[in-house]
């Protein structure tokens, strides 16, 4: 990913940045902590996103079995893909959405789904 998200310490802003071609920030910046980018559920709420690929797009969903929550105080801010490591689509959500998204784009070979859960931070699935 050509991304990372950092979250800024006491408040609900989440920065985008773009990384070098390391894929790291080089320096730390005072007061932002770097969200970790996870892929495997540990709890009985679900995050890891999936793709369901259809046949003008993809569907991705957090939640196979439940939908994850989209409460005011908990919820999936935004689902995003990248497909075949170059282009980037994004769908931002609100609390009552469904937490899903579907895009209607051209298929590749590498598809990366990500998404932002406002009180567990982000993660991915690869397919």
């Amino acid at each position: 990913m050509r991304n990372d998200f950092f979250k800024v310490a006491g408040s609900k802003k989440l920065l985008e940045v773009a990384v070098d071609g390391e894929g790291c920030l080089k320096e730390a910046i005072p007061g932002v902590e770097k969200l970790e980018v996870k892929s495997e559920d540990a709890s009985t709420e679900k995050h890891v996103p999936y793709v369901e690929e259809q046949e003008n797009g993809y569907l991705v969903k957090v939640g196979k079995e439940t939908a994850h929550p989209m409460q005011d105080a908990h919820y999936i801010q935004f689902i995003e893909i990248v497909v075949d490591d170059n282009n980037l689509y994004r769908r931002y959500l609100n609390p009552g959405d469904a937490p899903e998204a579907f895009f209607a784009v051209p298929k590749g070979t590498k598809v990366v789904a990500r998404e932002y859960c406002n009180l567990h931070g982000v993660w991915q699935y690869t397919k």
